[in-house]
C-alpha cells in the first residue's frame, strides 16, 4: 500500500511539471482596462504629459461637441482602426463615448489588440469641463 501511494505521488508530481499544475503565471493573466471617473479623467489629463483621449461615438455626435484634443474613432471602427493610428500600445489611452456603453466596448477591443494602459472614462454627458464645437 505505501508502495502504490508512492508511485501515485510520484506520478502526480511529474504531471504538474508538465502541465504547470494548471496554475496561471502573471504574465499570462488577462489584461484589463480601468474605469475610472470623469473628475479622475480630467485630473489624469491635467498630470499626464503624453497621453490620447480618444473620442468612440459617431462622427455627427463627436461634430455636436467633444472634449479637447479628442481623436475620433468610432467604437464600431475600432478594431480596424486602431493599431494603424494608436501605434503606441504603451500609452495612456483615455476612453468616453456618449454615456459609457460604448467606451466599455472599445476598451475590452483596444485591452484584447494588446494595448496595456486603457483607461475608460464613461460617457460626455457625465464629463463637467469644456467641450468643443
Amino acid at each position: 500500500m505505501k508502495r502504490f501511494i508512492l508511485i501515485t505521488a510520484f506520478i502526480m508530481a511529474i504531471l504538474m511539471l508538465f502541465t504547470g499544475c494548471g496554475c496561471q503565471s502573471k504574465e499570462v493573466a488577462m489584461a484589463e482596462y480601468k474605469s475610472v471617473s470623469s473628475q479622475e479623467a480630467k485630473e489624469l489629463m491635467d498630470s499626464e504629459s503624453s497621453y490620447i483621449i480618444l473620442d468612440v461615438r459617431a462622427e455627427e455626435e463627436y461634430a455636436e461637441g467633444h472634449i479637447k484634443n479628442a481623436m475620433l474613432i468610432p467604437d464600431y471602427e475600432i478594431a480596424e482602426r486602431a493599431e494603424k493610428e494608436l501605434t503606441d500600445k504603451e500609452q495612456l489611452i483615455l476612453v468616453y463615448c456618449r454615456s459609457g456603453r460604448r467606451s466599455k466596448i472599445a476598451s475590452d477591443i483596444l485591452v484584447s489588440l494588446g494595448y496595456t494602459n486603457v483607461v475608460e472614462f464613461g460617457g460626455i454627458i457625465d464629463w463637467q469641463y469644456d467641450i468643443e464645437k
